[in-house]
């Protein structure tokens, strides 16, 4: 299995960006979909994260109600919807895949892309 996020880049605050990682494999519905950040300096956290059939997702305190997490199991791709973005939330994003919703640790990770806000 093989992650790749892109949508990266440089924003103003207040702005907007969209995040997409595609993943490879047959099984990409059942996978339990997250994205985390890394800020420089920083510790990589939790921001998003959606079961196999994209419902009750859940968030992070610090992005709640700006971010949105979703997929497309036919395009075999999770999104990551970025809205009313602060500088705060400048890191290197990264998508993450794991087979039991249960565990702690993910399996597969991608290889990241950055997101810089401006103030």
């Amino acid at each position: 299995v093989q992650l790749q996020a892109f949508g990266g880049g440089l924003v103003r605050a207040g702005g907007s960006l969209r995040l997409s990682c595609a993943v490879s494999g047959r099984t990409f519905s059942t996978y339990f979909m997250g994205w985390f950040r890394q800020a420089p300096g920083k510790e990589r956290e939790f921001v998003a994260a959606t079961s196999w059939s994209g419902s009750n997702p859940y968030y992070a305190d610090s992005v709640k109600g700006r971010f949105t997490i979703s997929r497309d199991n036919a395009k075999n791709t999770v999104y990551l919807q970025m809205n009313s973005l602060k500088p705060e939330d400048t890191a290197v994003y990264y998508c993450a895949a794991k087979g039991n919703p249960l565990v702690r640790d993910y399996d597969y990770w991608g290889q990241g892309t950055l997101v810089t806000v401006s103030s």
